[in-house]
């Protein structure tokens, strides 16, 4: 059975992804370029590779195909880091592109931000951090080979 309130989060968590896949395709990139340009402009241009995994939930195949993307179109240049961290660099062609396109998602996302009172910003910051918490403590304890319904945690 699924609950009403879960499938209504589960549509608009898609339509919100849908709405960020259209600007994607406007910009005339893929959603995992777009993805990393974000992040990597959200680092102040330059950022570890691995931490576009993390901040992004893209694996690290998709990531590195499409840093090799991005290289072969000049939009961006590795760095050796210490030790096994590569840094992710924005090249010049990659910062215009960036503050042309990428720059206007976070004037977007910003302007969004400011129509919410402070106590709605946290308010929803609060529910979904919870939300997330709580999902990842029920996905460490289930097993997906397993029917029937899940169990409550002690």
């Amino acid at each position: 059975m699924h609950y009403l309130k879960a499938g209504e989060y589960t549509y608009l968590a898609g339509e919100i992804n849908s709405l960020y896949h259209e600007a994607a395709v406007k910009m005339g990139i893929s959603d995992s370029v777009m993805n990393i340009l974000y992040v990597i402009c959200e680092k102040g241009n330059q950022c570890f590779q691995s931490e576009i995994s993390k901040l992004t939930g893209i694996s690290r195949q998709t990531i590195n195909s499409a840093i090799r993307k991005l290289e072969k179109d000049e939009m961006v240049y590795l760095q050796q880091g210490q030790g096994r961290n590569t840094i992710v660099c924005l090249t010049e062609k990659g910062r215009k592109f960036s503050e042309e396109k990428i720059s206007r998602l976070f004037e977007i996302e910003n302007k969004i931000w400011k129509e919410w009172t402070d106590e709605e910003q946290q308010q929803y910051l609060t529910l979904t951090k919870k939300y997330r918490d709580a999902l990842k403590k029920y996905l460490d304890v289930s097993s997906f080979s397993e029917s029937g319904p899940l169990k409550e945690q002690v």
